[in-house]
């Protein structure tokens, strides 16, 4: 057989949700839509096509129309979640309220797991998924946890080791036991959403990833898997997933 005769799955296309923030190149300051370029870079690598999902005006009327054109979807990492989301008051730390992401965000979520469409949530998207699922969250950890080794700052990501859950489908993809990620977060779960199972811990207690318990894909982490480019299991895993869904469509 040639060459010639063998046929690819074609990219299934994975989009990514993106910051709408103010930017500067050049003579020009405007507000942009703009990702750092290690969440596409996970993406494109692990056999993906990148699409960014800026923010949008009706945000549901948006989003099923955009669903209806990826595979895959991950929500990225950014400013805090709005704490009125889940009836608490706002923390003097909390970032300031950002309604129109996380409405689209939410918008996008919600469509998606109606469809199947596998989810990757990372850092941000980890607590807009457990809120959406009816959980809450601590606001500034080092109130809870008496340490600020999540988050570094200055741009700085701190290396910290989870214990992964065994028998969950983040353990097919990472294996089970001790993994040290790349953390950068002052916010985590408090209560735990509903149908939401904790696959990661720290060694404080504090969940570090969540996943659905059914079979369709539903990770998230609280750390940044993208900044690892030497290890791209999770963007593989939404990969593989999001080709068995293109090709159930």
């Amino acid at each position: 057989m040639s060459s010639d005769d063998v046929t690819t799955a074609p990219r299934p296309v994975i989009g990514l949700t993106t910051y709408l923030e103010r930017a500067q190149q050049g003579v020009w300051d405007v507000r942009a839509s703009f990702l750092p370029q290690q969440y596409f870079d996970g993406v494109t690598s692990s056999g993906g096509a990148a699409l960014l999902l800026p923010p949008q005006p009706s945000p549901r009327a948006a989003a099923d129309v955009v669903l209806d054109r990826i595979d895959g979807l991950v929500l990225t990492g950014g400013l805090d979640v709005q704490p009125e989301l889940y009836g608490a008051e706002r923390h003097p730390l909390t970032d300031p309220a950002r309604s129109d992401r996380d409405d689209w965000e939410l918008a996008l979520l919600r469509g998606a797991r109606e469809r199947g469409i596998p989810v990757l949530g990372i850092c941000r998207g980890l607590q807009l998924i457990n809120v959406a699922a009816g959980g809450t969250l601590h606001q500034h950890l080092p109130d809870v946890l008496g340490t600020d080794r999540y988050q570094l700052g200055d741009g700085v990501f701190a290396r910290n080791e989870v214990a992964v859950s065994a028998g969950t489908m983040l353990s097919e993809l990472v294996g089970t036991g001790a993994l040290t990620v790349s953390s950068y977060h002052h916010q985590g779960i408090d209560r735990l959403g509903d149908d939401l199972v904790v696959s990661a811990r720290s060694g404080e207690g504090l969940p570090q990833a969540i996943e659905s318990p059914g079979s369709d894909f539903l990770v998230a982490v609280q750390w940044h898997p993208e900044e690892d480019a030497a290890d791209r299991r999770l963007f593989l895993g939404l990969v593989a997933a999001a080709t068995e869904y293109a090709a159930g469509r």
